[in-house]
């Protein structure tokens, strides 16, 4: 009876468990409540083990059902990696490669990488997208890039995969001229909370209701780095930026280090990571991209 099992039963004990009841994963499998609750009888059947208790209003794991959903939960991750690779082995060479990448990624690392994937790839174009936050991660989503580059949104939605490329250095900073800078040791958080912070904000809804890094009341969003940038020379706020980007800027005095009580002894780099739909990995050269700019990384830190 065990061989029986289907993958439908083991996606529908999933859904049951991330919705919370059998009228939700139904909804979410599209399928009436009565079937849901029928595929969990006949799997708690085939296997021998009651998977929910059913005497509440809600039906809720039983401890033999929270030791399986993890298993359930390997099983079918397993089978959609063996669909996904299948099916990129049966594309073959992408015709075009479209990738969003974070405005926080070390523009002389892409541009060494892009150089490389042109004489690698010298008949697939090559579509980059520079976004920031949840603007890396929703066109992967929506089937619009195949690939995304992603730190400035730490966590990504559970549809993505993700592989670590290497970590960005920040520095908090602000201009020679604003107050901020004449301030000797570390800054204590209400001092900050006095003057305003420069960020950059999502131009999509998937960070609505979360902040990273953001230690003041007193924000100005942005939707450029660029422009945050500027700002900062210009004196309007203080706020985090790459290393990389602005270290002509500190050698030349133009921006002034800020060592600030949240971040002891230094501002926590940005992890940079690789992101995929889990269902449509990357094709060779999008395989190849994510392995150079892994090495890249690795060389860079070596």
């Amino acid at each position: 009876m065990l061989d029986a099992i289907s993958m439908d039963q083991l996606r529908t004990f999933i859904a049951a468990v991330d919705e919370g009841s059998f009228s939700a994963a139904g909804r979410r499998l599209r399928r009436a409540q009565s079937v849901v609750s029928q595929t969990l009888a006949n799997l708690e059947g085939q296997i021998g083990v009651q998977l929910f208790d059913r005497t509440g209003r809600y039906p809720q794991l039983t401890e033999q059902g929270r030791a399986l959903v993890a298993e359930a939960r390997a099983v079918v991750h397993g089978m959609d990696g063996f669909k996904a690779r299948a099916k990129t082995i049966a594309e073959g060479l992408e015709p075009e490669l479209s990738v969003a990448i974070d405005v926080m990624y070390p523009m002389d690392s892409l541009i060494a990488a892009v150089g490389a994937f042109r004489e690698a790839f010298p008949h697939t174009p090559l579509r980059l997208y520079v976004e920031a936050l949840g603007a890396v991660v929703k066109p992967v989503i929506d089937g619009v890039c195949r690939l995304g580059v992603v730190g400035s949104m730490p966590a990504v939605p559970d549809v993505v995969d993700a592989e670590k490329l290497l970590d960005v250095p920040m520095i908090t900073v602000a201009s020679p001229n604003h107050p901020l800078a004449s301030r000797k040791g570390v800054i204590r958080t209400r001092e900050l909370e006095r003057h305003v912070q420069l960020v950059l904000t999502d131009r999509t809804a998937l960070t609505d209701g979360q902040s990273f890094g953001v230690l003041s009341p007193l924000i100005w969003r942005l939707a450029d780095l660029g422009a945050k940038h500027a700002f900062l020379r210009a004196g309007f706020g203080w706020g985090h930026m790459p290393v990389a980007m602005i270290r002509k800027d500190i050698d030349a005095g133009e921006l002034v280090p800020l060592r600030i009580e949240n971040f002891q002894p230094t501002t926590p780099p940005i992890a940079m990571f690789a992101v995929y739909r889990k269902d449509s990995p990357p094709g060779p050269a999008g395989r190849w991209l994510v392995d150079l700019l892994k090495q890249r990384a690795n060389a860079r830190a070596g």
